[in-house]
């Protein structure tokens, strides 16, 4: 029987906005399982981002709870909540947040300078995975949209996580590149036996996922 990985029981997560309150997430309960490839599709504004954000350690539930691999993380301290997403979770997100000064390589690096190492030759590896080894010497305005991102998936692959959770990882590319950072995606979740949970409101992602989970209005449908 496969281990579940991650897990989330009863996720609520309210916002107010002036007099009204938005239920951004809304009782969710999902089990994910370790190397399992996850799609979870809905329109915009479903919440989809902000269940993503609170599976990630990024985002504090207003309630429930969310278990990755027996760790109840909103009950750790911050500090070590913080080493948890460093070291057992790579995010990707729509907008690729690369650092312009910085080339492929040093942004690659990125992650692994916050743990206190410098592992140039795990930087230069993984670029070598997403198929940019003739450009870890680029900056950032130097690649097109589909190498920034293939760029930014390297960096969230640095530290070797346990779990990919990619945020509309295709957003703000053309359907070819779409297609190809898909291919991308999957490629590395076969090489590296990672759990992969792509959020997106592209419906293909259902011919490639081997589970699909569909949300609206904060709700799992």
């Amino acid at each position: 029987m496969t281990k579940i990985l991650l897990e989330a029981k009863n996720l609520h997560k309210f916002y107010k906005n002036g007099q009204k309150e938005v239920r951004a997430v809304n009782g969710v309960n999902l089990q994910i399982k370790k190397g399992q490839s996850v799609g979870i599709i809905g329109p915009s504004g479903a919440g989809k981002s902000t269940l993503l954000h609170l599976l990630g350690g990024i985002d504090k539930p207003s309630s429930g709870k969310v278990i990755l691999d027996d760790i109840e993380i909103y009950n750790l301290p911050d500090r070590e909540l913080a080493r948890i997403r460093n070291r057992r979770v790579g995010f990707v997100f729509q907008f690729y947040h690369l650092m312009p000064e910085f080339t492929a390589l040093e942004n690659v690096m990125l992650p692994s300078l916050i743990t206190g190492h410098r592992l140039r030759d795990r930087a230069e590896d993984v670029l070598k995975l997403v198929g940019l080894k003739e450009r870890i010497s680029h900056k950032p305005g130097e690649l097109s949209g589909g190498e920034s991102q293939r760029v930014a998936i390297a960096r969230a692959l640095m530290n070797e996580p346990e779990i990919l959770l990619c945020d509309e990882p295709t957003g703000n590319l053309d359907s070819k590149t779409s297609e190809s950072i898909y291919e991308l995606l999957f490629s590395v979740r076969s090489k590296t036996s990672a759990t992969l949970v792509i959020v997106t409101h592209d419906e293909h992602i259902s011919k490639r996922a081997e589970e699909v989970i569909h949300i609206k209005d904060g709700k799992i449908i």
